[in-house]
């Protein structure tokens, strides 16, 4: 198991991470997304540092009621929505989890349009698609950016965190091409006990690295989709 590393800030973090993942560095058909909104920082470092496109990948944690901390489940884009295995067990109404999924959902329509505003989304067929946050709890936000991605058929799913939990970080290395955490301490905890300075990453700051790495870099083309394209789904 890897050694359990404390950074310093989650700008730190992606320029760790990206020395893990150097053989994308410059790959044109490579791109980063990152799930706002904790793990843009990370991702604009790791994006910056591979000179790769740069995005987002809109999804949110549904909370557990009255341990708002703990993740029953995530929904996405394009109506994607996962929940934890054995759910319908721990007792939580079925009308407590659509209305969590219609909160998650509306900040999901928010950030679009505060992020994104009038930018198309990236096309990510047929590239391969590093997703980044600042770390992995129960996994279930990641799982859902996983699918949201998966829906427009890339050729490659890589999954890229600082720091995770193993039992999670096990279970989502099964879902996609490659997993790269950095850190998985056995005594997990939460992400933000694996760095010194963990501040709540602001709608603002999201908007500014996003503008500046728009700035900085210009898209690949997207590839050709086939007029018959149907969505890659792992079996």
């Amino acid at each position: 198991m890897p050694q359990a590393l404390r950074f310093k800030n989650r700008m730190q973090a992606g320029k760790l991470l990206a020395e893990r993942l150097g053989a994308y560095a410059g790959r044109g058909e490579a791109i980063v997304l990152a799930l706002p909104r904790g793990g843009v920082p990370v991702g604009f470092a790791v994006a910056r540092a591979l000179g790769l496109d740069f995005d987002i990948v809109l999804v949110r944690k549904l909370g557990m009621p009255g341990h708002e901390e703990y993740a029953m489940g995530a929904v996405g884009s394009g109506g994607v929505r996962v929940l934890q295995p054995g759910l319908a067990g721990m007792g939580v109404p079925a009308a407590a989890i659509e209305a969590a999924t219609e909160r998650a959902l509306r900040e999901i329509a928010r950030r679009e349009r505060l992020y994104r505003g009038a930018r198309p989304p990236p096309q990510l067929y047929e590239r391969a698609v590093i997703l980044v946050d600042d770390g992995l709890a129960t996994g279930a936000t990641m799982v859902a950016a996983v699918h949201v991605a998966r829906q427009q058929g890339p050729a490659r799913i890589v999954v890229a965190v600082p720091v995770g939990a193993p039992d999670s970080c096990e279970a989502l290395a099964a879902e996609v091409d490659e997993l790269v955490c950095l850190s998985m301490p056995a005594q997990f905890h939460a992400v933000g006990k694996w760095y010194t300075q963990f501040d709540q990453t602001s709608d603002e700051e999201v908007q500014d690295l996003l503008a500046l790495a728009w700035r900085e870099h210009v898209p690949a083309p997207p590839a050709p989709r086939p007029s018959n394209f149907t969505s890659k789904e792992r079996s």
